[in-house]
């Protein structure tokens, strides 16, 4: 299983080759001057041409290329720099051009010595390791509460369905789901925002409206969007699952041995459906904590999504890249965890990584 994992890990690292490179030439297709992007406007002629210099933007593609690579993951000279804090601290700070430190004011500290640079973002005026720091927290926050929802929701509808194949309740339930999932996110998110902020008034708007006092309440909408549309999934997924369960060979000789229903529901038919249902769970919380860009934007909840529209709207080159290449890394993350909770769930599994 160790050999297993290690060539996962090789995949996943070539996945993140691969997406690096390619918001690498985004962020250098972006129309505009990527040295006046990043002192601003108003800067000189010669400070733009000494920040390109710095930052090896007046140097061939490919030599980018290679500083892209070297920038990113690096290790600082300095031996004092051994006592950083705590792994993943973002260093904030403006970038000081011409400066000794000026290579690492945007960094952020792994372990040690080692250090991440995503750049600059002049839109925000801060390093972009900080900013995906802050924002990867509310993504992480929305995600979780949306997920609770989808499975709450999802797996009690769907478990229902499931023990009354063919009933009304069970046409229902496959007619709600296939609603919510066919229902663009944006009006579900309209839909609510009309009922409970504009008719009821119950809920803010959004997490602007609400203010700082009121994060708990913006929450509500945005994780309600993401959790009717999940839930639809959810719903379906598991009234399959279990039906089949339910009718399998072996749950009919649970039954012949004298276990109860709820026994046969719980021990024998969940736990054959909880491969698919981990899958949908783990690849759903990948994505959303990479940022759910429509329900973010729509509820401006200051995540990764908003982030990312922000970034693109305003050219801002640093930033896309940073968002684009954390997205991609929650995913590749989120396939790894996969993999590890198949080899838990199915002894098949197991037994053929051990083969391998």
């Amino acid at each position: 299983m160790a050999r297993y994992l290690a060539r996962r890990l090789a995949w996943a690292a070539l996945v993140i080759v691969g997406v690096g490179t390619l918001a690498f030439l985004l962020e250098r297709t972006l129309p505009g001057d990527p040295a006046q992007l990043l002192l601003g406007a108003q800067a000189s002629k010669k400070d733009r041409d000494r920040a390109a210099e710095v930052y090896g933007l007046d140097a061939p593609l490919g030599e980018q290329y290679l500083l892209f690579w070297q920038r990113l993951w690096h290790r600082r000279a300095d031996p004092a720099d051994g006592a950083l804090p705590a792994p993943l601290r973002a260093l904030a700070g403006a970038v000081s051009i011409g400066g000794d430190d000026a290579d690492h004011q945007s960094c952020a500290a792994v372990v040690g010595p080692w250090h991440v640079d995503l750049g600059y973002s002049p839109l925000y005026r801060r390093p972009v390791a900080a900013l995906l720091a802050e924002r990867a927290l509310a993504s992480l926050e929305l995600a979780l509460a949306a997920l609770g929802l989808q499975l709450g929701l999802g797996l009690a509808a769907g478990t229902l369905a499931a023990r009354r194949r063919g009933s009304v309740w069970d046409r229902l339930t496959i007619g709600a789901a296939l609603l919510g999932a066919s229902a663009p996110v944006f009006v579900t998110g309209l839909g609510l925002q009309y009922l409970f902020a504009y008719e009821l008034g119950w809920l803010p708007y959004d997490a602007a409206s609400a203010g700082p006092t009121g994060r708990l309440a913006a929450l509500v909408l945005p994780a309600l969007t993401l959790g009717v549309y999940g839930a639809a999934l959810y719903a379906r997924i598991s009234r399959d699952e279990l039906g089949a369960a339910l009718a399998s060979d072996h749950a009919r000789a649970a039954r012949a041995r004298g276990a109860g229903e709820l026994r046969v529901l719980l021990v024998h038919a969940l736990r054959n459906a909880l491969v698919p249902i981990a899958t949908l769970f783990v690849l759903e919380l990948g994505a959303l904590v990479g940022g759910a860009v429509v329900t973010e934007t729509l509820f401006r909840w200051p995540g990764l999504g908003k982030l990312a529209v922000d970034a693109l709207v305003n050219r801002d080159g640093a930033l896309t890249f940073g968002t684009v290449l954390f997205g991609a890394a929650c995913m590749v993350a989120a396939t790894i965890v996969l993999d590890v909770l198949y080899l838990v769930l199915d002894p098949r599994l197991r037994r053929s990584a051990r083969s391998q």
